[in-house]
């Protein structure tokens, strides 16, 4: 009898060999649980990640390593998150938690294809890699390699001390963001083995893990580590929020920690019980973490990095949901208006009055003309630097379907995930025909790019999709996935406009424009 078709289920990585096991299409293998770097616990905590620690035999990665250390997830049943996808509340935790996972079609370690690396959102304080709607066996099926990496957050991935940057002055902090590039690394070197291409690499994730992907573009570190990026509802070019302290206010703050925990020293701080240290800086309430500016890995912000053109070449996918972080005055008055415009812009308050009250017969007219999405702002920022001084082909795109259920969430933040994975058939929700056709469609233009750097293509009865051309300053080009692709000229209202000029122009302060250093703007 003559075998069957090989397929890749045990590889050889620089640990030692791994085995990995049939996908629901059984052409596509998936390895869950590699360590790509040491367990972060005990010595290793709030320390860069350490090389992973070799194993002998045939190691069986069957099932998802434990997730970081969080909140236990679906803790909220009222949160949207909770009925999306947080629903096993006995998912595994620990610090022992380096570890990614591989989707991979190919049947031999010579083929060469094309690798997607995902990172997850979550403020970087939850998430986690195995959540069900990142399930990357659709983009396998399309011949992309999909990788994704856990990494450290909150306390455990981004606290600062004076005592951690005399111990190690060159990796002092941002543990979070030094995971995802030692995970980043560990793909480049081992890769090739599961069929991949360790030279076209692309780095995709959405909220805080599309902001992580521009964080990693702009490190210094990290010059020909990946090609490309995709970054959904990432910020684009806002400034920092309070969230993204410089390192000697975070050194502050892991001082005010240490205090509160009892501890005089980085050895007893270590030995602090996980879970009494989450407490205590976590559920508290009385601390904040996030990305730390300031340090080797990250030496200044983002904004400031590719506003002079510092960050690091790629060809780039941005974009962000229609209806995520929607911001305007939480004001119920003329009076409480006028002064909002005072204190928010200055000099520009005639002008910022003049736009939102043209027209306007209620003061929820005012509110509507005043509302501008805070993600898009940031990405509308980007491109238009981008299209002034050309350096990366850059393709916008919004996402704005109508999302069904009975909680009529609109385009919320993260609902593009179920598309771009196109994992609609795990979600609750009622998705008909429509829905599919765009799932489907996203992700070939998500895989295209990760192919060659051109998101276009043919659909899979062989008809081509809509064109997506690039943003450019002539053409102002985005894509509008809605009831399916279209492409569109981003117009934009008066009131944006006005917000992008007066910011650009220095008329208003860069760092008010990010709606969340004033959250009780959100509505």
């Amino acid at each position: 009898m003559k075998g069957g078709t090989a397929i890749l289920r045990k590889v050889l990585t620089e640990s030692g060999w791994v085995q990995g096991i049939p996908a629901a299409d059984p052409r596509v293998t998936a390895f869950k649980g590699i360590p790509f770097a040491a367990s972060a616990a005990g010595e290793n905590r709030w320390r860069a990640p350490q090389p992973a620690p070799p194993w002998d035999g045939i190691r069986k990665c069957f099932e998802f390593g434990p997730i970081a250390m969080q909140e236990i997830p679906g803790g909220n049943p009222n949160d949207i998150y909770t009925r999306e996808w947080h629903v096993d509340g006995t998912v595994p935790m620990s610090e022992d938690c380096l570890q990614l996972n591989i989707w991979t079609n190919a049947k031999s370690a010579d083929e060469k294809l094309p690798v997607m690396i995902w990172i997850y959102g979550g403020g970087l304080m939850v998430g986690y890699p195995s959540e069900m709607e990142m399930d990357g066996e659709r983009i396998a099926r399309r011949g992309v390699i999909l990788v994704s990496i856990n990494y450290r957050v909150n306390v455990f991935g981004f606290l600062a001390h004076p005592a951690l940057t005399a111990e190690a002055p060159d990796a002092p902090t941002n543990f979070g963001h030094l995971d995802q590039q030692a995970g980043i690394r560990w793909v480049k070197r081992n890769i090739a083995a599961f069929g991949g291409d360790p030279d076209n690499i692309t780095i995709f994730g959405q909220s805080a893990g599309g902001g992580s992907c521009e964080i990693q573009l702009c490190s210094p570190q990290n010059a020909g580590l990946f090609r490309r990026a995709v970054i959904h509802s990432g910020g684009g070019l806002l400034p920092p929020s309070s969230l993204s302290p410089r390192l000697s206010e975070a050194e502050k703050q892991g001082e005010r920690l240490f205090k509160a925990l009892g501890v005089k020293t980085l050895e007893e701080a270590r030995r602090v019980d996980a879970q009494t240290l989450w407490n205590v800086a976590v559920a508290s309430g009385s601390f904040e973490w996030g990305t730390v500016i300031g340090d080797a890995f990250l030496p200044d912000t983002p904004a400031n990095i590719i506003g002079r053109g510092e960050e690091n070449d790629a060809d780039l996918v941005i974009g962000n949901t229609g209806d995520e972080f929607l911001f305007s005055p939480s004001v119920d008055s003329e009076e409480a208006l006028e002064e909002y415009a005072r204190r928010k812009f200055a000099d520009c308050a005639d002008e910022y009055l003049a736009i939102v009250r043209k027209g306007a017969k209620s003061p929820d007219d005012i509110k509507k003309n005043a509302t501008y999405n805070n993600f898009e702002m940031g990405n509308i920022l980007w491109l238009d630097l981008n299209a002034r001084k050309p350096k990366h082909t850059m393709y916008f795109y919004r996402f704005d379907p109508d999302i069904p259920g009975w909680d009529d969430p609109g385009a919320f933040h993260s609902s593009d995930l179920w598309f771009a994975f196109e994992t609609l058939a795990k979600c609750w929700r009622p998705f008909t025909g429509k829905h599919y056709d765009l799932a489907r469609q996203m992700c070939n233009y998500w895989t295209n790019f990760a192919r060659s750097g051109d998101p276009n293509g043919d659909d899979a009865d062989g008809t081509p999709m809509e064109k997506w051309e690039p943003y450019t300053a002539d053409t102002r080009k985005v894509m509008l996935f809605s009831d399916r692709p279209r492409l569109q000229t981003a117009e934009q209202s008066e009131f944006f406009r006005f917000l992008q000029q007066s910011c650009e122009s220095g008329r208003i302060s860069f760092r008010s424009l990010n709606a969340f250093n004033s959250e009780k703007e959100l509505r």
